[in-house]
């Protein structure tokens, strides 16, 4: 509801093109995931039942369903435009030629123009890194040398570095072998190449500008420190390229995501400045209304014409006109007009997140903020407090669904997140646009600028860190669509009930109750670690992290998984703040990928790896990460041992150099014996058969006996059973991905483990895992459960 301009009357809001939008938005997101036909059955269906019921609507215009009538008619319009948008484009990406040369996976010479920024396919240390860019295909030649032309849309997979700084818009030719695509969008291919582009030509004007202005601005946060260095351009233009993982993952336990996506709130805000500055200038009307314009077009050259920018200047630029013409109701009009365009258009923007975030977010703006701030001014909260409770609770509630999707979690902290963040996102969104303009001609003043920026930046990363961490801060949610669309019918019957002061009354008891009575139970015990914990095995997908405590917030970590972020979360849950001994067991990437991790916001001490030189660039990438951090790097092998508080280490092997083995790196891991509270702990690494035999061999046999063995190679078939025999452990703890595709754990192995009445448990069901010792000596073990979005991945 909306104050009509005459008085303090409520007016309902201008709803009258919303149907058409959501049923275009909804036919074409389901028409992505449908075969052209039942595409257009569906786009016939909905014709002749416009047709029927609008004829109904104009032969009884008294008709008592008229109102409901008129909506049916608009939304069916709707699925009418976004079905055909969608069967048409779905048959430019089934086109014969490229599905023929997909299938059999020919090698092809295209010529692209590149539709986006190519992003860095990088987060794993030891392998190079990849390019991934969209592209429209002008044409393509198999191996027969026909050229064939079809604009369909392709995914370039590139090795070489030159792919990294195209522009969009770029026209290029390039050769290399096209494969079939996933499906669920209009992407007909992917193209996987090794070799440079081939430029023709140059892009157009505002590309090269936005490209210029876009790196002057990462140029500019590149002194700043990491994590809102890299958030910066993020919240200014929606650049992510440079975002930390952790900083990305925190965003999104709290309900932030939005404010990297571009929306109508960064127009409005850019305007707004502009606005100000001409009102303090004393600019008149017509003089403010150009620099405002001016400033909206080199926004949007600034963040990339791209469709979810155009749709954000372009509801910017109609809400200016509304407001100039006194009719703000035409805001929520031109929205739903923006995006039934877009989607026919672009059919592929109805299953982008980002685009999602921004409509929802600019709707929950326009439908629920106004209503809940003069509901709060009513009940004599001051004007400026109210807007700011008001404008964050409405985009939260407005993105809930697509959030819980995307993450299969619920929010409970993204409202007081969000408040927490108002006062931050203007100053660092302003800031950062200064900044950008500035560097292209005085570098010196856009990093000072940039510096200033980054301080409100920096209170942002605090806010999503610390929500982040809070207990009980997210429940588990159903993901996917699914889970999206059972929160978005649960947030209407609750926004349609609470109208009754019965409802309203009814959920504020039950939200204080869970509140009151849930909350002190999870910040007095957590349940994690579990008390006398002596190792933890973290859930980080494909890959491991073995934790053995030192002391209170110090602890030995061995290995570091694939990823940052799942250790960094996992160390965090442990409360780890200091590590006296990094200990990588051999250079794969899957136990180092993830050592930015483990450096984050932590003291490291010494990180400790084999004498194997391979893969070389692993190595080498373990060096890097550790010089930047000033941490030393020490080799070690058989006989090396080491106490650090109640952790005694042994190194037990390779005994001796492994060569010409099914896997030299494997074979090479380090193996170390661990002795934690009089808990014997063996870490294998991914020792195979053959360094497990040479152990049997060279190692006194009494010292392979343990009460806990880390399986080696997550479980793999390659095992020697005499010396899992060797060792006898009571349990077996298993790091292992979901669904990877290695077939790890071999289930062999685990039955036999089983019959000999060991315990076996695994990451990829179990979540971290803890073995545990209580105050009688005896062992137990813990799990805490898979979250959802965490330990997944098939690596």
């Amino acid at each position: 509801m909306e104050q009509d301009p005459d008085g303090d009357r409520r007016v309902p809001p201008d709803l009258r093109l919303v149907g058409l939008a959501v049923g275009a938005w909804l036919s074409a997101l389901a028409g992505l995931r449908l075969p052209t036909g039942v595409v257009l059955l569906v786009a016939t269906l909905a014709a002749v039942a416009a047709a029927v019921l609008g004829y109904r609507l104009v032969q009884r215009p008294v008709f008592a369903l008229a109102g409901p009538g008129r909506v049916m008619v608009t939304v069916l319009l709707g699925v009418l435009c976004g079905s055909v948008a969608t069967a048409v484009q779905l048959g430019v990406r089934d086109a014969g030629p490229i599905r023929d040369l997909a299938d059999s996976r020919s090698r092809v010479t295209a010529e692209l123009v590149v539709r986006d920024d190519p992003r860095t396919l990088a987060g794993v240390a030891g392998r190079p890194a990849r390019y991934l860019l969209s592209a429209r295909l002008r044409w393509l030649a198999g191996p027969d040398q026909t050229r064939r032309h079809v604009p369909a849309r392709i995914l370039v997979l590139a090795g070489d570095p030159a792919w990294r700084h195209l522009l969009p818009g770029q026209r290029l030719t390039t050769s290399g072998r096209l494969g079939a695509a996933r499906g669920g969008d209009l992407t007909a291919a992917v193209l996987t190449v090794d070799t440079p582009p081939v430029l023709r030509g140059r892009p157009s004007w505002a590309q090269r500008l936005a490209g210029t202005l876009r790196a002057g601005l990462q140029q500019a946060c590149a002194p700043l420190p990491r994590e809102p260095g890299g958030l910066l351009p993020g919240l200014v233009v929606g650049d992510t390229s440079r975002l930390e993982p952790a900083v990305e993952a925190d965003f999104r336990t709290t309900g932030m995501t939005h404010l990297t996506a571009v929306s109508g709130s960064n127009v409005a805000i850019v305007v707004g400045a502009v606005l100000l500055l001409a009102r303090w200038a004393r600019a008149g009307p017509w003089l403010a209304a150009l620099l405002c314009a001016v400033a909206l077009l080199g926004f949007v050259i600034l963040a990339r014409p791209s469709p979810s920018v155009v749709r954000a200047g372009t509801m910017g630029a109609i809400g200016l006109v509304a407001l100039a013409v006194g009719r703000p109701r035409a805001a929520l009009p031109a929205l739903a007009g923006a995006v039934t365009v877009l989607v026919v258009i672009d059919p592929e923007l109805a299953g982008d997140a980002g685009f999602a975030l921004s409509v929802l977010a600019t709707g929950g703006l326009l439908l629920l903020a106004p209503r809940w701030r003069d509901a709060l001014r009513r009940r004599h909260v001051p004007a400026g407090l109210a807007e700011a409770l008001a404008i964050p609770a409405a985009a939260q509630l407005a993105c809930a669904p697509v959030l819980a999707g995307l993450s299969g979690t619920v929010s409970l902290v993204a409202v007081p997140a969000n408040l927490l963040a108002v006062p931050a996102v203007a100053p660092a969104t302003v800031l950062g646009v200064v900044a950008a303009v500035l560097s292209p001609v005085w570098p010196a003043g856009a990093q000072a600028i940039a510096w200033l920026g980054h301080w409100p930046a920096w209170w942002l990363v605090l806010v999503a860190r610390h929500g982040a961490r809070l207990p009980a801060g997210t429940l588990p949610w159903p993901d996917g669509v699914a889970g999206g669309v059972l929160l978005a019918a649960l947030t209407v019957v609750l926004l349609v009930a609470g109208r009754h002061p019965v409802v309203r009354r009814l959920v504020a008891v039950v939200t204080a109750a869970v509140v009151v009575g849930a909350l002190p139970v999870r910040l007095v015990a957590t349940g994690w670690p579990p008390p006398g914990w002596v190792v933890v095995a973290c859930a980080v997908g494909q890959g491991d992290t073995l934790v053995l405590p030192v002391g209170p917030g110090r602890a030995v970590v061995v290995d570091a998984g694939p990823d940052p972020t799942p250790v960094d979360r996992c160390l965090r849950r442990l409360g780890i703040r200091t590590v006296p001994l990094l200990v990588v067991s051999h250079f794969h990437a899957d136990h180092v990928g993830g050592l930015d991790g483990v450096f984050r916001e932590r003291t490291v001490g010494v990180v400790l790896v084999p004498p194997w030189p391979d893969p070389a660039e692993a190595r080498e990438a373990v060096q890097r990460a550790a010089a930047a951090h000033r941490v030393p790097v020490t080799e070690i092998g058989p006989g090396w041992s080491h106490t650090t508080g109640a952790v005694l280490l042994t190194a037990l092997g390779p005994p001796y150099p492994m060569r010409g083995t099914r896997s030299d790196p494997n074979n090479n891991s380090l193996v170390i014996r661990a002795e934690v509270a009089g808990v014997g702990i063996l870490l294998t690494g991914d020792a195979e058969t053959e360094e497990q035999r040479a152990l049997l061999d060279r190692v006194p046999p009494g010292s392979l006996r343990a009460d806990v063995l880390k399986l080696p190679h997550h479980g793999s078939a390659y095992q020697e059973w005499s010396f899992l025999g060797a060792v006898d452990p009571a349990v077996a703890l298993v790091p292992v991905g979901v669904g990877n595709g290695y077939g790890h754990p071999n289930p062999g192995v685990l039955d036999r483990l089983a019959r000999a009445g060991v315990r076996v448990l695994r990451t990829d069901r179990d979540g971290d895992l803890a073995v545990v010792r209580d105050g009688r000596g005896r062992l137990a073990v813990a799990v805490r459960g898979l979250p959802p979005g965490e330990g997944r991945g098939d690596r």
